[in-house]
């Protein structure tokens, strides 16, 4: 007996057993009973000659040969999921879906645009896979989401389009000291300490290369992997911080963020729709790229007028 004898429904089954590491999750997911789910599991076992799971004490988890049957079982199910939407659209079918990546920071601006997307196409549902701009660029390349948010990526095998401007800016706690003065040069704030996003994250590359091309280096008093943390300890005067103004928008409305005014900034860059370039786009993905690109800044400067009243200058 050989792998290749295993049935698209067990592999389902061992696909879902292998990500939750619970055999009861995937019996309600599947409606069959624990032990229903525990027999599909050693039929393909047996056709591995391999075991798959192991316990640890109460746990359950993935064995070596596992872990290596899941990467192909994630290939194959998705090629039969992009052959059955291809199919779908072929029979004129507005549905679909998408599985979206995203960098952190697109995470304030892309319910905005996914609400406008899906209100045109009700049909369509879109799974959401975040992290920072290291994880989704090899999640694009990997090929386990169909399309990505985030900054320019490095790699030739995937293509880009920009879609938005993206500015990037300085801000501090309302009673800090910088706030009470005029415009500012990078040199005055030497002696400022900096929250930080963490390494391999766009927002970081960013300030390190901006930093770096002025010849100064910030001091960091606390790094984090969230954005939400750097609002809050900008607003609780642990430091200052640059941060990308698509995520600080409600807190500049309503006085819990100040922008400072410092030459060279914002710093701008763009917004782009990604995806690998050996694969083909399904029609709801071609569809989507285009949504970007032809309505993706107007959604964006929509956003900003509705939080401050006014266009976004930069």
């Amino acid at each position: 007996m050989s792998i290749r004898n295993a049935t698209i429904r067990q592999l389902q089954i061992f696909a879902a057993a292998a990500r939750t590491l619970s055999f009861a999750r995937v019996a309600e997911q599947f409606r069959l009973t624990p032990g229903a789910i525990s027999f599909q599991i050693k039929q393909i076992e047996g056709l591995c000659g391999f075991p798959l799971f192991e316990r640890v004490g109460r746990s359950v988890v993935l064995t070596d040969a596992g872990a290596a049957l899941l990467d192909h079982a994630t290939v194959i199910l998705k090629e039969l999921n992009d052959a059955d939407q291809q199919m779908e659209a072929l029979r004129g079918s507005t549905g679909g879906s998408v599985t979206l990546g995203l960098v952190s920071t697109a995470k304030y601006i892309v319910p905005h645009l996914l609400s406008r997307f899906q209100a045109e196409r009700p049909g369509v549902t879109i799974t959401l896979q975040d992290g920072n701009r290291r994880k989704i660029h090899a999640a694009v390349i990997k090929g386990d989401v169909d399309i990505a948010i985030m900054g320019r990526p490095s790699a030739e095998v995937v293509e880009s389009v920009a879609f938005a401007n993206h500015p990037s800016t300085i801000i501090a706690a309302p009673s800090h000291p910088l706030t009470r003065g005029g415009r500012l040069r990078l040199h005055d704030l030497e002696n400022e300490r900096f929250i930080v996003r963490e390494e391999g994250s766009g927002t970081r590359a960013l300030m390190d290369g901006f930093f770096r091309s002025q010849g100064l280096t910030p001091r960091i008093a606390m790094t984090t992997s969230s954005n939400e943390m750097i609002k809050q300890a900008v607003m609780a005067g642990i430091g200052i911080a640059l941060i990308s103004r698509h995520t600080i928008q409600l807190e500049l409305a309503i006085g819990l963020l100040r922008e400072l005014d410092i030459e060279g900034l914002p710093l701008m860059r763009a917004w782009y729709v990604v995806h690998r370039r050996s694969l083909p786009l399904l029609p709801v993905h071609s569809q989507f790229r285009q949504f970007m690109q032809e309505r993706g800044q107007a959604i964006i400067d929509d956003l900003a007028r509705r939080h401050t009243g006014r266009l976004p200058t930069g």
